[in-house]
């Protein structure tokens, strides 16, 4: 405590979902939490691959978007199919709200007390990168005209990641959020949008403050029949399942109604 330094019995304590912040936010934002476990998983097999902290980076990746239980209705993963708040608002409102869970976050961290390594991967998660959606949506309703529209407004505050931990997290994260919103996904699908995701991210420049390299980038990535990265993951959340005759029947009548 006295230099700062965060144990592996502070953090394996941190780990435990009736830790106060991880309970509230399974109960209030679940959406987030679930999200939160999956990149939790998705990171550590990261860190594996890459030789970085695996414990660190599952803390980091539990506690990450703790700032979304200020406003836990505004964020899709929470909205379970229902009315999206975002709809009536004007985009430049909804990117502030949407960048506050960074700043609502590092609040909640100072207030449970969260370890400095642990806090930071708060505020790095997104970097400075832009919030596409809103930006877009912002220039359709200036008629595509850029120069009316402040790029600034719809950027994360950062900063960027400068730790192999909070860099793999930023990707493990984006990835994460970009596969729930596939239809109908596949392996195939997966790894192309991981690759998608990561080829953004370098020319954004958001991993330059970071000592991943590219070879590391490989294998963060990893691969579908290994033990490391995302691929080995993700094989395991979308793995095929077999069909039995009573549940295609129940899926027509579904489909039917």
């Amino acid at each position: 405590m006295i230099f700062g330094v965060t144990s592996d019995l502070t953090l394996l304590e941190l780990t435990d979902f009736n830790h106060p912040l991880l309970k509230k936010l399974s109960q209030e934002a679940n959406g987030t939490f679930n999200h939160c476990v999956v990149v939790g998983n998705l990171a550590e097999s990261c860190a594996n691959a890459v030789g970085a902290n695996p414990l660190l980076s599952r803390v980091g990746a539990y506690y990450h978007d703790i700032g979304k239980l200020t406003r836990p209705e505004y964020f899709v993963e929470n909205q379970f199919g229902g009315e999206n708040p975002h709809d009536s608002l004007a985009p430049t409102l909804s990117s502030k709200i949407i960048v506050g869970h960074v700043k609502d976050g590092m609040k909640l961290a100072k207030e449970y007390r969260l370890p400095p390594a642990v806090a930071d991967f708060i505020p790095t998660h997104h970097g400075t990168a832009r919030m596409d959606y809103f930006y877009t949506k912002a220039l359709d309703k200036k008629n595509g005209e850029a120069g009316s529209v402040r790029e600034d407004d719809f950027k994360y505050p950062g900063p960027k990641p400068s730790t192999k931990e909070t860099g793999l997290l930023m990707i493990c994260e984006a990835v994460e959020a970009a596969v729930r919103s596939l239809k109908n996904p596949t392996l195939t699908k997966i790894e192309a949008m991981a690759d998608k995701i990561i080829e953004k991210r370098l020319k954004e420049g958001q991993l330059d403050d970071c000592p991943l390299t590219m070879a590391d980038l490989t294998k963060m990535k990893g691969d579908v029949r290994g033990r490391h990265g995302m691929m080995p993951v993700f094989r395991g959340i979308y793995h095929l399942r077999i069909e039995y005759p009573d549940q295609e029947e129940e899926a027509a009548e579904i489909t039917a109604e």
